[in-house]
């Protein structure tokens, strides 16, 4: 086993076939944030994805600022699972408009059209 503070790389027998499994470890200072496209004073933290070896999950920190905004939009393949950490902030998934605050969690389903919208004085946040 090679371990560092990076990553940890284990290799492991799985139905008779040795394959390496792979840790990662970030530190929060290490992470950088990025605007996101097409939206309004909103930006992004990509803490986990394709590029750490996660090829069916992404966990992303959203920072909406306070008036910010993401248009509606819909992935044809990708679903989410969003929890809130910070602020309040609207969000609509199809037909239906949701007020959501720290603590909530959300399920939007691939190819539904979604959109989010901070009306409040304080930046929200969501994972």
């Amino acid at each position: 086993m090679y371990f560092n503070l990076d990553k940890m790389i284990y290799r492991v027998f799985y139905n008779w076939e040795l394959i390496t499994l792979i840790m990662v470890f970030k530190r929060s200072n290490e992470i950088k944030s990025e605007p996101v496209d097409k939206a309004v004073s909103t930006e992004v933290e990509w803490l986990i994805d394709r590029r750490d070896g996660a090829k069916n999950f992404e966990l992303r920190k959203f920072r909406i600022k306070a008036g910010g905004m993401i248009p509606k939009h819909y992935h044809q393949d990708i679903e989410h699972e969003q929890y809130v950490l910070k602020g309040e902030y609207e969000i609509g998934i199809d037909n239906n408009i949701y007020h959501v605050k720290p603590g909530d969690s959300l399920y939007v389903p691939a190819r539904s059209v979604h959109w989010y919208k901070n009306n409040g004085k304080e930046d929200a946040e969501f994972l």
